[in-house]
């Protein structure tokens, strides 16, 4: 049944998925895509443009729209939809609260000893590989194109890519702006 298998896939990946929401991506890319083949690249590649835009944080959205469209694919339709994605979203949010509940008062007690430290400083460049690799992830063919195949939208998917990094990392542009102005280039440049 698909149901289980979406609780059971999406709870994995909340219980490993370090590093918050956008280091869960390449994780649930992994999963949805090509281990169980529930979506299609670019389906994925939607769902994460999507839930970038939600007011929701971005892992719980994909899950929540992962769930949706993966159990829309199977060929159910309505409320069992709507189920799939009830289903992820509990599924991918139920690690951590079980986890916070079991570890709060431990952490606060221990939060300044040095092994707690020590586990922290390791997770980080985790964290780190997680959210690079989610990020060559979405470097695909479906989001840029190849120059030999369709040269105008590779090069304005690259300049929207870099003057999106640039714009952000280095001019400090708020990202919401940034999303807007990317949105409207490529409205404008790739429609």
């Amino acid at each position: 049944m698909i149901y289980l298998e979406l609780f059971y896939t999406f709870f994995i990946i909340g219980l490993f998925g370090f590093g918050g929401d956008n280091s869960m991506l390449s994780l649930i890319q992994t999963e949805t895509v090509q281990n169980h083949h529930w979506l299609s690249s670019a389906d994925f590649t939607n769902i994460v443009a999507v839930s970038q835009m939600t007011p929701a944080p971005v892992g719980i959205s994909s899950a929540t729209y992962c769930g949706y469209t993966a159990v829309h694919n199977a060929g159910m339709n309505g409320m069992m939809a709507v189920l799939g994605s009830v289903t992820a979203t509990i599924a991918i949010i139920l690690p951590s609260f079980i986890i916070m509940l079991l570890i709060c008062r431990m952490f606060f007690k221990y939060m300044n000893t040095s092994i707690t430290q020590s586990i922290i400083a390791g997770l980080r460049p985790v964290v780190v590989g997680l959210l690079a690799a989610a990020t060559l992830l979405l470097c695909n063919v479906d989001n840029f194109s190849q120059p030999s195949i369709n040269p105008w939208q590779f090069f304005i998917s690259l300049f929207i890519f870099l003057a999106t990094f640039i714009g952000t990392m280095w001019m400090k542009i708020n990202p919401i702006r940034m999303i807007l102005y990317a949105a409207f280039a490529g409205l404008i440049l790739l429609y």
